[in-house]
């Protein structure tokens, strides 16, 4: 890359970084006030569209209660959040490492600890929704929990930004269904909103500062890119809904996550909604003979 595009291609970044700042000014959302906490839970409303559901359309799901529909969605809904606040943990730690003493008058700098800021708001907003819900904690593997502690002290530039970004967008596609759901309920709804119009400007970030640090890197760097987000995606991806949920929801355990293993509509959705993950990886050279299978064993290929 020549001089002349290095500084074409800052400019640029620093026109998106101030954007995305005064959208945040004029577009964020307070969820202590944006949400009605205090009104009872509509007892005939699922967690999330019942479509979402891991079990919907197997043999199990027909044979479910409707209060048993609503109880599984419930329980799987919050152990998406869950996953949610996790993985919003694990960001916010990574994007620290990452501005670790650049210039905190520019954009870049200021947009991160923004977006810090956001994802600290979410996690208490998923967190009380989860309590509203009467949903217990749903933890990821001790495997995962320590795969990611690696992940958070490591990782850095677009290995950094694109997992944050695989697992934003697994969320936001998600979300958008939800937030429209009449059938769901009105918390899940709320916090869906607030989550989609803030995290675009999170994505936005993401691929932003990803196609910056590709920029003329080589080959190795890329590749080794390619492989840590790709399993990063896979272990947030088979994370989001806990064994435990079907227990809780009155379901035998073994059968549920058997179905729930093979359910195709389920797994139909998941490559649905990662196209334009998959379309944004394939620009940016990351879909590679190693990163691949483990896109398609998370469904998302």
């Amino acid at each position: 890359m020549t001089l002349a595009h290095e500084f074409r291609a800052q400019v640029d970044a620093d026109d998106t970084f101030r954007r995305l700042l005064s959208s945040s000014e004029q577009l964020s959302y307070d969820p202590n006030s944006e949400i009605d906490w205090e009104t009872p839970l509509d007892p005939t409303h699922y967690g999330l569209n019942p479509e979402w559901s891991t079990l919907y359309g197997t043999p199990l799901w027909s044979e479910m209660s409707e209060e048993q529909r609503i109880t599984l969605t419930r329980h799987e809904v919050g152990s998406i959040m869950m996953t949610g606040i996790w993985f919003e943990m694990i960001l916010q730690q990574m994007i620290l490492r990452d501005q670790y003493v650049k210039d905190p008058a520019q954009a870049e700098f200021r947009f991160a600890l923004t977006e810090i800021a956001d994802e600290c708001r979410h996690s208490l907003m998923f967190a009380r929704a989860c309590s509203a819900m009467g949903v217990p904690q749903y933890k990821p593997h001790r495997i995962n929990i320590e795969l990611a502690r690696f992940l958070k002290t490591t990782a850095f530039g677009e290995t950094s930004y694109g997992a944050i970004l695989v697992a934003e967008e697994m969320l936001d596609v998600m979300q958008r269904d939800w937030m429209r759901g009449d059938n769901v309920l009105e918390i899940v709804r709320g916090t869906s909103r607030i989550h989609v119009v803030e995290e675009a400007r999170h994505m936005a970030f993401a691929r932003a500062e990803m196609r910056d640090r590709l920029a003329d890197v080589w080959a190795p760097r890329r590749q080794l890119a390619a492989k840590v987000i790709s399993i990063a995606a896979y272990v947030i991806a088979t994370s989001m809904v806990r064994g435990d949920v079907y227990a809780n929801a009155g379901l035998d355990k073994d059968r549920a996550m058997r179905e729930a293993k093979e359910n195709q509509h389920h797994h139909n959705l998941m490559r649905l909604s990662s196209i334009h993950l998959m379309d944004f990886l394939s620009e940016c050279r990351l879909l590679t003979k190693a990163s691949v299978p483990w896109y398609r064993a998370a469904h998302m290929l």
